[in-house]
């Protein structure tokens, strides 16, 4: 997994990968969630992983959109 940078500073989310037609993101509780395009929506992975990248926003869009959308928790 790759470390998020957080450039706010203040996110729940520590490391994310992505894959083809997933990303998983891990937060600061030690949970790893994977997203899919199946379970969640390929607008939403995509808008998912294009957050991971930039390090900023990953863990507010989980929280308004796509919280409970995962395909398993790890």
């Amino acid at each position: 997994m790759k470390r998020y940078r957080n450039l706010d500073g203040n996110s729940g989310v520590t490391a994310y990968e992505c894959g083809d037609g997933f990303i998983r993101i891990r937060f600061i509780n030690g949970d790893t969630y994977e997203y899919t395009d199946e379970a969640t929506g390929p607008e939403h992975v995509a808008n998912l992983r294009q957050l991971a990248r930039a390090g900023r926003g990953l863990a507010t869009y989980v929280s308004r959109f796509v919280h409970d959308d995962y395909a398993r928790k790890f």
